[in-house]
């Protein structure tokens, strides 16, 4: 547990396949990438109790959805059962919460689906093109279950937002959002919705600001939080490929609350 800090910032590295845990654009799917600088293989510790126990949930950075188990069959040619994105709706949770144990040596870690054999595990060890991460049970313990975990630094300031750039074949979604103070507290009966047909957030940041009348958009700081048990992060990428509404906390930039948000610095070598 000791490589898995509270709120700290971690790259799972496959020790067999030598790629890195993502969290897909799809804003669902959990594959593997060689893309090492990228936000999506970017995921934030949360340390949650499970029946007199500590786990380990994974948040990912770019879309705030915690690493889950479904247990429907992985994809055709995969392991055990579906990795996912999903969000953290009630207290005890058990599909998001995973034990760790050391592995190989203790250089690797095996992530456990909390009080289960289900273990996280990538694929395509001879097949490279099943590149789709999966949960397997069962007794056996392979190597494709070990993982290197990579420790992120943070990044002094916030990342500039990407700038909006033509995107095809974009549908619309709901943005729901609510306002926090500087400690943030939600008011959520002080929600407001609006349609929005496009991916890109530096649009939405504008788009936000339109509704809520402030004076330039930089003086809001845009978080995504997935369920209402959810830790907000920060929203510096463009939205997922999908319809899905999406949850937007707002904080007034320069507040305790958005000040206390943290980024990863992902281009640090």
């Amino acid at each position: 547990m000791d490589s898995f800090p509270d709120r700290a910032h971690v790259r799972l590295r496959s020790r067999v396949r030598g790629t890195f845990l993502c969290a897909d654009e799809d804003g669902y799917g959990v594959s593997l990438t060689g893309s090492r600088e990228s936000l999506n293989t970017a995921w934030q510790v949360h340390r949650a109790a499970r029946g007199g126990a500590v786990c380990v949930l994974l948040l990912g950075a770019a879309y705030g959805r915690y690493l889950a188990l479904l247990p429907s069959p992985a994809p055709a040619g995969h392991r055990g059962h579906r990795a996912v994105q999903a969000a953290y709706a009630t207290l005890m949770q058990g599909d998001i919460a995973w034990d760790v144990y050391v592995a190989g040596g203790g250089d690797h870690v095996v992530l456990s689906h909390h009080g289960s054999t289900n273990r996280l595990r990538a694929n395509g060890r001879y097949r490279r093109w099943l590149n789709r991460v999966s949960v397997q049970g069962g007794g056996n313990l392979s190597t494709m279950m070990h993982w290197v975990v990579e420790p992120i630094p943070l990044r002094s300031e916030p990342p500039d937002l990407p700038f909006p750039t033509p995107l095809p074949h974009v549908s619309f979604r709901m943005i729901v959002y609510v306002r926090a103070d500087d400690l943030e507290h939600l008011n959520l009966d002080d929600r407001g919705m609006f349609m929005f047909g496009d991916r890109s957030v530096f649009q939405l940041r504008s788009a936000l600001a339109n509704q809520l009348q402030e004076e330039h958009y930089t003086d809001i700081t845009l978080c995504v939080r997935a369920g209402t048990r959810g830790r907000f992060i920060p929203l510096v990428t463009d939205l997922p490929r999908n319809r899905s509404p999406l949850f937007i906390v707002v904080l007034t930039t320069g507040s305790p609350a958005a000040l206390a948000l943290r980024y990863p610095d992902v281009d640090v070598q």
